[in-house]
């Protein structure tokens, strides 16, 4: 486990490349966080710096949002909506997190049952306005 701190948002870059190093091969990562603790804004650091020059945003009400990247796509979820896990199940989740392709996962508690085995744990505590304490494991 890694901890960072972050305390404005001008050092979330200095994050972002920390991640990105953990991270290594893996391509799923799962966001914990309360509301307004900044999961979408490290998503949308997270996104410029593997490349898209798509704009991002958070998909609450899409689910789902694709950003293309030079070697392929970055699926940023939202799972704050889903009422039960069919609903993963009938978006076809299995096809992302398993494409080899980035995925960015907000919310991933409400889809507990259908994680995959390994992917970048991400808990992100607000401790005021701008200073944040994330956690980083390899699970």
């Amino acid at each position: 486990m890694r901890k960072l701190v972050v305390n404005k948002l001008d050092e979330l870059d200095a994050a972002v490349r920390q991640i990105i190093e953990l991270a290594g091969k893996e391509r799923v990562f799962l966001f914990y966080g309360e509301m307004g603790a900044g999961k979408t804004t490290l998503i949308n650091k997270l996104c410029k710096h593997l490349g898209t020059t798509d704009h991002t945003s958070s998909p609450t009400f899409s689910i789902v949002n694709e950003y293309l990247i030079p070697n392929g796509s970055i699926y940023h979820f939202d799972f704050y909506r889903l009422k039960n896990q069919t609903e993963a199940f009938d978006l076809g989740y299995e096809d992302y997190f398993y494409s080899g392709n980035y995925c960015m996962v907000e919310w991933p508690q409400k889809i507990a049952d259908l994680l995959p085995e390994k992917y970048i744990k991400i808990e992100i505590e607000a401790l005021d306005e701008n200073k944040r304490i994330i956690d980083l494991t390899l699970v």
